[in-house]
């Protein structure tokens, strides 16, 4: 069971690894500059990976309590 858990979050973060680039900054990334300081804070991106983990997880040991 554990060996199929791992093989499913290995291969969902490959995906995320490959996809991730595609999407750039997200609509809800904040960014501030002034000068030469540049504040950056991915809050869209953040709510996605967070939601794409959990729904990872989720799935992930929904197979394994099967």
């Amino acid at each position: 069971m554990v060996p199929r858990l791992l093989i499913i979050i290995g291969v969902a973060l490959a995906l995320l690894g490959v996809i991730w680039p595609l999407f750039g900054r997200m609509p809800g990334d904040l960014e501030w500059g002034r000068g030469v300081v540049r504040v950056f804070i991915p809050l869209g991106s953040s709510i996605l990976v967070s939601a794409y983990i959990s729904a990872v997880l989720i799935g992930g040991l929904w197979f394994w309590w099967r």
